[in-house]
């Protein structure tokens, strides 16, 4: 049955958590007060996403599969970076068969997303389209960029100020075919902009690095030591870590296990535990610099954040 949803939300976890179809993981990399909208839609199909965010971040992202998916800004905005590819106005970016990866942001962005089963984009567009093994920027026409995007902000309207429009399977369906058709002219006569092979292994690395990661939350990791598990040199760790990341691999582990303790403070009843509890538990044992560290990346002492009923 066709449906919608729209959402603001303050808390970056909660924003997370509420995109559907994939696993997002969200670590702020700048002070301020988060804010994000979404508005999601299911029509029969077709998924369609619109997203906003207000602070520069970096997501991991884990999606399925088993569905195409296809992003473009929805109006411009800071720097965004998807798979070591610059998602600018003028392009659309195609994943095939990626199950996970980074996205950073320097600053507000706003961007959508197209989702619908892989064999049903190869049952639509036929022989058109090769199969996409990796992330893949296409660049189309003008005249087709415009037409997909008008038509996806004329769904996000819908979601607004009319979702009972959508609800209704024959308009649902008919705005489907009139994006999958929009779709289709941009990736069709679309100019492709070939994928470096560079590229694709510093995916790679990437993720073994975030799976190194992921094995040790609880634990401090130095770079030497992923380096040695991830199988790469520093240098290429670096390097790839500002394609995805945008910060060097060693910031880039502070600023994350910050985060996580962020979200433990929040979680917790401030009689339950305390600060140094939590601030050891994710390998931070010098508390003066921990709690300066903590005061410039959220704008608050972590004693602030605690105190703070939990959610």
């Amino acid at each position: 049955m066709p449906a919608s949803v729209v959402r603001t939300f303050s808390d970056p976890d909660d924003y997370a958590a509420s995109i559907r179809a994939i696993a997002a993981a969200l670590t702020i990399t700048q002070r301020g007060l988060f804010g994000a909208k979404l508005i999601r839609i299911d029509l029969h199909d077709l998924s369609i996403g619109r997203f906003s965010d207000n602070l520069p971040r970096v997501a991991h992202v884990e999606v399925n599969a088993a569905h195409a998916n296809i992003s473009f800004r929805t109006q411009s905005g800071a720097s965004l970076i998807t798979s070591g590819l610059e998602l600018d106005q003028s392009a659309i970016l195609c994943r095939g068969h990626v199950h996970d990866y980074f996205q950073q942001s320097t600053g507000p962005t706003y961007f959508g997303s197209l989702s619908l089963p892989v064999e049903k984009l190869a049952e639509i567009v036929g022989g058109g389209l090769q199969p996409l093994k990796d992330a893949l920027a296409i660049t189309p026409s003008p005249v087709a960029m415009t037409r997909l995007r008008h038509l996806h902000a004329a769904a996000g309207t819908l979601a607004e100020d009319a979702p009972a429009v959508i609800a209704d399977p024959a308009a649902a369906r008919a705005l489907e075919q009139a994006l999958i058709g929009a779709l289709i002219d941009c990736l069709g006569v679309g100019k492709v902009n070939e994928d470096r092979s560079a590229v694709r292994q510093h995916a790679k690395i990437m993720r073994r690095f975030n799976r190194a990661i992921a094995d040790h939350l609880d634990q401090p990791l130095y770079v030497p030591e992923l380096c040695r598990a991830i199988g790469v040199s520093e240098r290429t760790l670096r390097v790839c870590c500002r394609e995805h990341l945008g910060m060097s691999p060693k910031r880039y582990l502070l600023v994350r296990r910050m985060n996580l303790v962020r979200r433990s403070l929040c979680e917790s009843a401030p009689r339950a535990t305390t600060v140094t509890e939590i601030a050891t538990r994710y390998g931070f044992w010098q508390f003066g610099r921990f709690s300066g560290e903590y005061r410039s990346l959220f704008g608050e002492l972590p004693s602030v954040t605690l105190a703070r009923p939990p959610h």
